[in-house]
């Protein structure tokens, strides 16, 4: 099994990243595990305290069942990944059930802050992508996806995001096999790690 871990800021552009490098392969052959599904279970807090919660420190994710569980992969047993809500800033009571795969990626902007969990992974990538453009990308979607409003969204990103991004996720670009610039579509960058898993595969 091979596990590659994609990291980068909010906004950066993981996830078109993880579409192009999947877009060829066999999706029998692939799983994709996102660490918002990890966020650790607030039920024992009201939605008034959730929504004070520092989502974008690592203290907000469960480390230890994200790298069980890709033990577990490696091991070939067949995980049950959490199901996570934006709106209520908590875990739902519903699971999704992941088959162990020849490819396994895992996204998410702070999992190489990780020692236990770093280690797992085969191939580590750093998306870089400008602040502003970032900052665009997270006000548009958190607007149109995660029933956000505009200074709720600009809030945030003043006093948690930003800052937590400095301390936390910028510096994990030194740990990167492969940086890839993702102001524009990087065909390069994409189609060496597409053949790197295709040597994998075959």
């Amino acid at each position: 099994m091979l596990i590659i871990g994609i990291t980068g800021g909010t906004g950066c552009g993981k996830t078109t990243v993880v579409d192009q490098i999947i877009g060829e392969l066999p999706a029998d052959e692939v799983a994709v595990i996102s660490q918002d599904s990890y966020y650790k279970d607030l039920s024992h807090l009201t939605m008034e305290e959730r929504v004070k919660v520092n989502f974008d420190h690592p203290n907000s994710i469960d480390f230890e069942l994200l790298a069980q569980h890709l033990h577990d992969l490696k091991q070939g047993k067949t995980i049950l990944q959490p199901v996570y809500s934006f709106v209520a800033h908590n875990r739902t009571k519903e699971f999704v059930e992941t088959a162990p795969r020849k490819v396994v990626i895992v996204e998410g902007i702070l999992i190489m802050t990780h020692p236990e969990l770093r280690a797992l992974f085969d191939i580590k990538i750093f998306v870089h992508a400008d602040s502003d453009e970032r900052l665009m990308r997270r006000l548009k979607r958190d607007i149109k996806e995660r029933g956000r409003d505009l200074e709720e969204v600009l809030n945030r990103y003043q006093q948690t995001l930003k800052p937590m991004h400095e301390q936390f996720i910028e510096p994990t670009k030194e740990f990167a096999d492969i940086i890839i610039p993702n102001n524009h579509y990087n065909t390069v960058a994409v189609d060496i790690v597409r053949t790197i898993i295709n040597d994998k595969l075959n």
